[in-house]
């Protein structure tokens, strides 16, 4: 394929994926229509689908196609929609499949008489009952969708109603108390994930950022350095994908009239707007960089982000309330600070009791557990005396005797080594017989500061 080509190609998958934020959302689309409309090929156009599926602009469902919808929003993370909760309990849609896109707002166990229910069931929630036709039918004229457990199937006069309504009616095999259990659990974990920060949610995709071109001479990055007080910059070609990285020291003796495509630093390190803070900060410091081009996956520039942007979002998540406790907090619950001031050492532990779930295979404490209780405790002796983070890159673990279920024990860290950027730690275990468990540990520190 020649170049020329190649940005026909790009210029028209560009002009679908326009074409499809245009539309209503909840508007139908196929390819061939779309195709025949756009006078493009369907080969392009079905490419061109299957990103807008990938970056949430269409969505393809069974019985009904290709639909226009919302772009999802990170802040609206914790709410579900029929399709998700469709997927949550591998059910199966019997009709109103153009309202899977809709989120719910609260969910109705039906285990009480019709009446009660009522009471309980209005638009916008999903019933959670079993085989009682008239249960359904009365939820869809509520403006309710309904989920059938057991594995029953709906009566046709309901599927009829279901579709005249765009009210899903979906049916799974699992009983109620599994699917209740299900979706809790999937609603739980959706809590958690707000806690985790991503790229997308601090870079501002549509504030333009200071770039130059690989038509551009070194004259004008020294434009640009005294416009913006910046000295790095991302170099695009002419379709906007990021080709090269210019620096001051790429500048470095460098002609004013020298192009910039020839003394540019090629194949720079870009990141994905998905990726997580901890992510770019660590490859942020790893390759002393302090700005990260953030691209698409075919290399185009959507953004920037500096590491000062990166650290204060960091900075600012830690202060932030803890929604929902992660499989971590929940082994640590029950630890306590303790304070060691011996004559001959002066530090910081954590004690504890080891319950039965956190048995191995042979009815000992498991050794992976164990790990992550060091882990956990070099992590927090950290916060208490530096008030810093960081990201592990090493950790040797000497397992010394096995630690028996419903023993007592210390953890205790100490600090071997400590610079603005690494860190390295001892972390002993001990239990009533002395010793159990030893690790050594190098780490990365992120410095808000």
């Amino acid at each position: 394929m020649t170049l020329q080509h190649s940005a026909e190609a790009g210029s028209k998958h560009e002009q679908v994926l326009q074409y499809i934020q245009g539309l209503q959302v909840g508007e139908r689309i196929s390819v061939r229509p779309t195709a025949k409309l756009l006078e493009i090929s369907e080969g392009t156009v079905y490419k061109a689908f299957k990103e807008a599926e990938a970056i949430g602009l269409v969505s393809t469902r069974e019985r009904i196609g290709t639909v226009r919808i919302d772009r999802k929003r990170r802040d609206a993370v914790e709410q579900l929609t029929f399709g998700e909760v469709a997927d949550i309990v591998e059910g199966r849609l019997f009709g109103g499949g153009l309202g899977l896109d809709k989120t719910l707002h609260k969910f109705v166990i039906g285990a009480m008489e019709l009446d009660a229910m009522l009471r309980y069931i209005d638009e916008g929630s999903l019933l959670i009952v079993g085989n009682r036709v008239n249960v359904h039918r009365c939820a869809l004229e509520q403006g309710a969708g309904v989920l059938i457990t057991g594995g029953f199937e709906p009566s046709s006069e309901v599927i009829a109603l279901a579709e005249e309504r765009s009210l899903p009616l979906l049916s799974t095999r699992h009983d109620t108390f599994t699917v209740a259990s299900m979706i809790n659990r999937a609603m739980y974990d959706r809590l958690i994930k707000r806690k985790i920060i991503l790229i997308e949610d601090i870079v501002t995709f549509s504030r333009p950022a200071d770039v130059l071109h690989t038509s551009h001479s070194v004259a004008r990055y020294h434009e640009l350095s005294l416009e913006t007080g910046s000295t790095r910059f991302p170099v695009l070609d002419d379709r906007g994908k990021v080709v090269g990285m210019m620096t001051a020291k790429d500048a470095v003796g460098a002609s004013p009239e020298s192009g910039i495509d020839r003394i540019m630093t090629r194949h720079p390190i870009t990141a994905a707007p998905n990726i997580t803070l901890a992510s770019a900060a660590h490859t942020m410091a790893a390759e002393g960089i302090d700005m990260l081009p953030i691209v698409d996956r075919h290399r185009k520039l959507l953004g920037v982000v500096t590491r000062q942007e990166v650290l204060d979002a960091m900075r600012f998540a830690g202060k932030e309330p803890q929604s929902g406790e992660t499989f971590e907090d929940l082994m640590w619950n029950g630890f306590l600070l303790e304070a060691t001031n011996k004559e001959d050492e002066a530090g910081i532990a954590y004690s504890g009791r080891m319950s039965p779930q956190m048995s191995g295979t042979l009815g000992m404490v498991s050794e992976g557990l164990l790990s992550t209780l060091m882990a956990q405790a070099a992590r927090r002796m950290i916060k208490e005396t530096s008030k810093r983070d960081f990201l592990m890159e090493s950790m040797t673990t000497y397992y010394v005797r096995p630690i028996q279920i419903d023993s007592e024990i210390m953890i205790k860290p100490s600090l071997l080594e400590m610079s603005r950027k690494y860190t390295k730690l001892e972390i002993e275990v001990q239990d009533k017989q002395g010793l159990a468990a030893k690790a050594m540990m190098t780490a990365q520190i992120i410095d808000p500061y």
